[in-house]
């Protein structure tokens, strides 16, 4: 772990849209800054992710100060939502989680995302991340929370572990389709220098001077099979994760963390383990 550093950041100010790199980030207790703060939802109220909409790999959002995003897709006009002030909240439903969020104000957002994707949809905001949903208490500590993430303020992954899963494409039957980039798993932070793997033995990490709780393994979905510059799905890496890498009836790559403290990390700072 010597030389193991914070390679890249990332966010993803609406969840399931295309990831923004960032060169530093602030660490809050429920995530970094900025991240999967907004979401959509279908018109019974639950989340409507790639799982569903592949073609949310190709919409982005910019982040704005205070809060706000610009949303920009294929064949749409750019537009600028800012964070909700008023209204009452709506229950969206995040899997097994019912969560209290403030739909994005007037209609301009909700046609916006439904034209995009040819689907009734709604554009939702989290307006307090210290109270609206509770890390699974499966693997929490007392009053740890989290944004619109799948279930975890952050995601980390590793460089040479991903090195090593192409290794594993490359010598399998859709060979064709590797090697794969990160974006594919949707990592909120990138380490480089590690061994592969190691990631599956640390409890708590420091990135900088913040130090994150391990909290468990990354089951993966679909959304890896995405392509996230054509939006095309295929067999990997789904299919060598369930050869190579199960772990409780998941196919698992990358881990799941908590912070253990506030602060600002950025890329090219050191990455220790803390126990």
């Amino acid at each position: 772990m010597g030389n193991a550093r914070l390679q890249s950041i990332h966010v993803h100010p609406v969840k399931a849209f295309r990831s923004l790199p960032l060169p530093e980030a602030v660490v809050e207790p429920w995530g970094l800054s900025g991240d999967r703060r907004w979401m959509l939802i279908d018109d019974g109220g639950k989340v409507v992710t790639q799982r569903q909409q592949p073609s949310l790999a190709l919409a982005a959002a910019e982040l704005l100060p205070g809060g706000g995003i610009r949303l920009s897709a294929p064949g749409r006009e750019p537009l600028t939502v800012p964070v909700p002030r008023s209204g009452g909240t709506v229950v969206a439903q995040i899997f097994r989680d019912k969560v209290e969020a403030l739909p994005a104000e007037g209609d301009a957002a909700h046609a916006w995302c439904s034209a995009y994707l040819g689907a009734d949809v709604r554009l939702v905001h989290l307006d307090d991340p210290a109270r609206r949903r509770p890390v699974d208490p499966r693997y929490a500590m007392p009053g740890e929370t989290v944004t619109f993430a799948d279930g975890f303020p952050l995601l980390l992954t590793t460089t040479a572990s991903l090195d090593a899963l192409n290794s594993l494409i490359a010598a399998g039957e859709h060979a064709h389709e590797g090697p794969l980039p990160m974006n594919r798993f949707r990592p909120n932070l990138v380490v480089s220098g590690t061994d592969a793997w190691a990631e599956d033995g640390w409890s708590r990490i420091a990135v900088g001077e913040v130090v994150f709780r391990v909290a468990k393994p990354c089951g993966r979905c679909v959304v890896t099979t995405t392509d996230q510059i054509t939006a095309e799905r295929g067999r990997e890496p789904l299919h060598s994760l369930g050869q190579h890498r199960r772990s409780n009836g998941k196919l698992v790559f990358g881990q799941n963390l908590v912070p253990a403290g506030r602060g600002t990390i950025r890329v090219g700072d050191p990455v220790r383990i803390v126990e």
